[in-house]
């Protein structure tokens, strides 16, 4: 998509001049409506959706590092917006730091960009900046991101049928408006070189920009906007190889293709239920769980630790978020590396709905079948790309998608703590953002490759 220059000239006024108008006490959220304007397309490459920017919100994170949330409406539904955020250091209030360094975050399933890579901002349990986004704008990096467009659907929410068309590809176009507003800023302010930034998903957000990519790739390459691609812990196709897990996610597609065909088209508010177990862990620990046989906190240990427990059928063996030990009995007894109370402040910032479309499309790529338009041109990216795993989320099963890119600048960082035999207990999915060490042993990681090949 392309954003009109006088949409960027609006969120240029947001971004340096919203700590200049009326003055809020730092630390507290300063939000307010911009004034009204006529829709102006976005979409010129991507798309003819409309864009209009319909308010702005500036936060302190800690020190001089603030987050501006800029929240756009791409679309004539009601729940057709997104948030593209900007987590920066400021040079003196409202106005933030010039920076040679760019990468756009994209969140995956169930939580949103501050749910995944803001967390500590929600939680007592480990100090304010102990977060992604803070972590790399405190090192002098210009840090962006997205909600996509289910992330800011009401809890009281009883009708999805809006949800329908909401797939791979839609969330993929959402992803260009967002780069493509954090490219305008970074060209009329003349920081990052060309304009392009670091792509980086996590989760279902690596799908999203594998998708994004691939259209991308369509584009003559001074049109396009992602300078490099980091996918976090995620396959976008499985290897030939991994034929168990591929039967599974074709067992998967069949059963989530049949509820999105008979008009279920949100997932069934497991963030609402993650939300529960989260809630239901710090209230009442030792109460039971509305999971039969298990107190509340087991139940919410059990999401982190053994959540393809809670999998039918279970894709990757072992797959959990946070690694941790168990009992003889079987049953979680604490997490290992993410503190056990900053586990359930992360369930508690989950988003209640999600729509089905992107799952649905990433079991068919996954499975192989049937055949989806969001693989056609990776051969074409020749970006250079990281990839990022942890033993106990997907790890090496996400190796194999990066063969798949054009790219001959290809590195692989995979956080393993035991053997293979032991994988139930290794780093997990969510460890990668969540855990104590991180900030050691995967966060420098990605920094220092984001600089080598700046």
């Amino acid at each position: 998509m392309r954003i009109s220059t006088k949409v960027f000239a609006w969120l240029c006024v947001g971004v340096m001049g919203l700590g200049l108008q009326a003055r809020a006490e730092e630390g507290r959220p300063e939000s307010r409506p911009t004034p009204k304007h006529p829709q102006r397309t976005c979409g010129e490459e991507l798309s003819d959706e409309q864009c209009t920017l319909e308010s702005t919100e500036r936060r302190q994170l800690v020190d001089d590092i603030f987050e501006y949330s800029f929240h756009l409406r791409v679309g004539p539904g009601t729940y057709d917006r997104i948030t593209v955020h900007r987590v920066v250091r400021e040079v003196t209030q409202g106005v933030p730091a010039h920076s040679q360094e760019s990468v756009f975050l994209v969140h995956g399933d169930v939580w949103g960009f501050r749910g995944a890579f803001l967390a500590s901002a929600g939680s007592a349990a480990v100090p304010r900046q102990q977060s992604f986004a803070i972590f790399l704008a405190q090192r002098g990096v210009d840090v962006w991101g997205i909600d996509l467009r289910w992330v800011n659907v009401p809890a009281n929410t009883a009708d999805f049928s809006f949800m329908k068309d909401w797939n791979l590809g839609l969330h993929a176009q959402d992803l260009g408006t967002g780069l493509a507003v954090a490219r305008g800023v970074h060209e009329l302010n003349a920081t990052v070189k060309g304009g392009k930034t670091v792509l980086l998903g996590w989760s279902r957000g690596a799908a999203v920009s594998y998708a994004y990519l691939n259209e991308e790739a369509k584009l003559p390459p001074g049109k396009r906007r992602v300078s490099g691609f980091i996918p976090v812990d995620m396959p976008y196709k499985l290897a030939p190889g991994d034929e168990a897990q591929r039967q599974a996610a074709c067992q998967s597609y069949t059963a989530l293709a049949q509820q999105q065909a008979a008009g279920q088209y949100e997932g069934g508010a497991t963030g609402g239920l993650l939300q529960a177990l989260g809630a239901g862990a710090i209230a009442q620990p030792d109460a039971p769980s509305f999971l039969p046989g298990l107190t509340n906190r087991q139940a919410a240990l059990m999401a982190g630790q053994a959540t393809f427990a809670l999998q039918s059928p279970a894709i990757i063996p072992a797959y959990h978020f946070a690694g941790g030990q168990f009992g003889a009995d079987g049953l979680p007894t604490g997490t290992t590396w993410t503190r056990e109370r900053y586990f359930y402040d992360f369930l508690l910032q989950a988003s209640t709905y999600q729509s089905i479309g992107e799952q649905v499309d990433t079991l068919a790529l996954w499975c192989g079948t049937p055949d989806v338009p969001y693989d056609d041109y990776l051969s074409q990216v020749k970006v250079p790309v990281l990839y990022v795993g942890a033993e106990g989320g997907f790890g090496h099963f996400g190796t194999y998608s990066t063969s798949l890119l054009g790219s001959t600048d290809v590195t692989v960082h995979l956080q393993q703590r035991f053997p293979a035999e032991a994988r139930v207990l290794d780093y997990g999915h969510a460890d990668l953002f969540l855990a104590d060490d991180a900030q050691d042993s995967v966060w420098p990681r990605i920094l220092d490759w984001m600089r080598y090949h700046d």
